[in-house]
């Protein structure tokens, strides 16, 4: 089975011994995104402008394997802070309308001091 690296610079870079994604056959597997902009590296303030940004470095990097968030089957999610869960349940929401399985977990910290970070996992039909 056919095994290649994605990488886009539509997504911000990986900021260590990491691939932003795998593909493997028709699967995607992505790495984390925090919500920092793919040209500044900065993070938005707040957990909505963050978690908007999230989505979108994921949507980038799916979209350089040729897939996008309606392929997702499954997302890990990580929060800063849980009580930040409805605020950036809404922004997901609108980024993956199929509902693809989840796991959201609460984490101590995260890179960079962002509030949340996401992966994901798709398939190309």
């Amino acid at each position: 089975m056919e095994k290649t690296t994605i990488s886009t610079t539509s997504a911000p870079a990986a900021i260590g011994p990491y691939a932003q994604g795998w593909t493997v056959g028709d699967w995607i597997y992505t790495s984390g995104q925090i919500g920092a902009d793919p040209a500044t590296g900065e993070l938005p303030t707040g957990i909505a402008a963050q978690a908007e940004q999230s989505c979108r470095n994921v949507a980038a990097v799916l979209a350089a394997a040729g897939a996008a968030p309606q392929d997702v089957v499954k997302t890990t999610c990580f929060l800063a802070d849980m009580a930040d869960f409805a605020a950036f349940n809404a922004v997901y929401a609108r980024h993956f309308p199929g509902c693809p399985a989840r796991s959201c977990v609460a984490v101590r910290e995260l890179p960079k001091g962002a509030l949340c970070e996401i992966e994901a996992v798709a398939v190309r039909a």
